[in-house]
């Protein structure tokens, strides 16, 4: 049981050394410089990897919405929008005509309903 813990300390150690060492920017590491954080990781068991994970460890910019977020009442950051959800894109596309207002639909020309209409009229005129 001993041999597993001290097994589950290092490899939490080995986890919180990689996390902090693979962190790109050094200035968003919180409360102290790398190097000490590595030493702290290093020579407190347990409680060094801990501290790392909870003070250290830069914030995540995720888009994932926490329960303290939502308890503590933090405005959650702007979302992009669709295309389609955007009016200001869609005027863009979509611009009004000349004459102030566009005609969605050409209109039928009239000599092309107008047969198939007297057609109608006469094959009911022929039944009755």
């Amino acid at each position: 049981m001993v041999d597993e813990l001290a097994v589950a300390g290092v490899l939490f150690a080995a986890v919180a050394l990689i996390s902090c060492l693979s962190v790109a920017d050094r200035r968003v590491i919180r409360r102290m410089p790398r190097p000490a954080w590595v030493t702290v990781i290093l020579l407190v068991p347990l409680a060094g990897p801990i501290a790392w994970f909870l003070a250290g460890r830069p914030h995540t910019t995720g888009v994932r919405r926490s329960a303290w977020r939502v308890a503590l009442g933090v405005p959650e950051p702007p979302r992009p929008r669709a295309p389609e959800d955007d009016p200001d894109f869609l005027r863009s596309i979509d611009p009004p005509s000349a004459g102030g207002h566009a005609d969605p639909q050409p209109q039928p020309d009239e000599d092309v309903t107008r047969p198939e209409d007297e057609q109608r009229g006469s094959e009911s005129g022929s039944e009755g």
